[in-house]
């Protein structure tokens, strides 16, 4: 059970604001399987309580790929507009899940650009990540975001979810084929709840400094 307030923040009935969780859907590829496998652990967040999904997905929401000198604005009038179809929604987002496949051993073009135009949106808050690919599940792909973020002060969660073979991972329906994977989505966005509150709160008692 929730309720609206004014604020703009759903809270449930804990009393508690709703942790919004930015879902990144971070290949732009034609014909990718990023739609199905972030429209999946969407489905997931909306069962839960605690949180709520606003997806980015960067087909929909293309960013500059030329980005400013360090320290400066974009020189590009039209990069504007399209840092605010996105820029406000990171720094909303109180946690994030990131939806990558692995594309020759590593993470797509549009993700790091993604991460790159953005700073102080991703600090102290916490990430979890949803891979998919062949053989590998995307784990390499994981594996370097986990650098990446890092250096921007987020947090990355351990557990995680992976689906090799992802063509065939996913019935009619767009759900799951594995129902171990159900399972591993909860593991994964209980401690992504875990640490998006706790960080939130420390957040508001005391500004992060970078």
């Amino acid at each position: 059970m929730c309720t609206l307030y004014p604020t703009g923040y759903v809270v449930h009935i804990r009393g508690v604001p709703m942790m919004k969780v930015a879902v990144i859907v971070g290949s732009t590829r034609e014909g990718r399987s990023g739609g199905t496998v972030a429209a999946w652990i969407t489905r997931h967040i909306a069962q839960r309580d605690d949180m709520e999904a606003d997806v980015v997905d960067l087909v929909a929401t293309p960013l500059p790929t030329v980005l400013p000198e360090l320290g400066s604005p974009p020189s590009d009038p039209e990069a504007l507009p399209q840092l605010a179809a996105v820029s406000p929604r990171l720094a909303a987002a109180d946690a994030f899940v990131v939806v990558t496949p692995e594309y020759n051993r590593s993470f797509p073009a549009s993700l790091k650009n993604a991460i790159d135009w953005h700073n102080r949106e991703w600090h102290a808050k916490p990430i979890g990540f949803v891979s998919y690919g062949g053989f590998s599940a995307g784990t390499r792909a994981v594996e370097q975001l986990r650098q990446v973020f890092g250096e921007l002060h987020a947090v990355t969660i351990r557990d995680g979810v992976g689906f090799n073979g992802v063509w065939g991972a996913f019935g009619p329906d767009g759900e799951a084929a594995d129902p171990a994977a159900d399972a591993a989505a909860k593991k994964m966005l209980d401690q992504l709840a875990w640490w998006a509150e706790a960080l939130r709160t420390a957040r508001a008692a005391r500004p992060y400094a970078a």
